[in-house]
């Protein structure tokens, strides 16, 4: 077994849209990033993509390529998963929380495990996103980013 560990923040901007584990949240704000800034599927591929020494999501997509440009995390994330199989591992866990002080993300859980899962080809009972918030404390409290973490574990194939 290889654990991996992944984070990524991104901040809130206005005239964007929200887009989190592939899900498309309403908000007034967005998150500004090359791509669609989904910060937990970025966490959860740099997670991935450490476990199984792969090196980091923006080796594999530059943000100074502009192919990239407002590309689906969620789709990177489903070549990140195809990266780790090529590798010769199977996703065993990914564990992963968001840290956002709005919106509230209750609601958006399952349909975010849902489409991970699938971006992954995995099962969705392997997926688990939480939330929480910073407590009105520092830039996530306040409201001005998000962040993800991720901790992942995946298991080489037997031969």
């Amino acid at each position: 077994m290889r654990v991996g560990f992944g984070y990524d923040l991104h901040p809130l901007v206005e005239g964007r849209p929200l887009v989190l584990g592939g899900i498309s949240i309403p908000s007034d704000k967005g998150l500004m990033g090359h791509s669609d800034a989904d910060v937990l599927c970025h966490a959860i591929a740099d997670g991935l993509l450490g476990a199984a020494a792969l090196g980091d999501i923006g080796e594999h997509f530059p943000d100074t390529d502009p192919i990239y440009k407002n590309a689906s995390s969620v789709d990177l994330l489903n070549r990140v998963g195809q990266k780790v199989n090529q590798a010769g591992y199977w996703i065993q866990n990914i564990d992963s929380t968001i840290v956002a002080e709005a919106p509230k993300l209750q609601s958006h859980k399952s349909a975010m495990i849902k489409k991970i899962a699938a971006a992954l080809d995995i099962d969705p009972g392997i997926v688990s996103v939480k939330a929480t918030t910073h407590e009105g404390l520092g830039p996530v409290g306040q409201g001005e980013a998000i962040v993800a973490y991720a901790l992942v574990s995946i298991e080489e194939k037997t031969k």
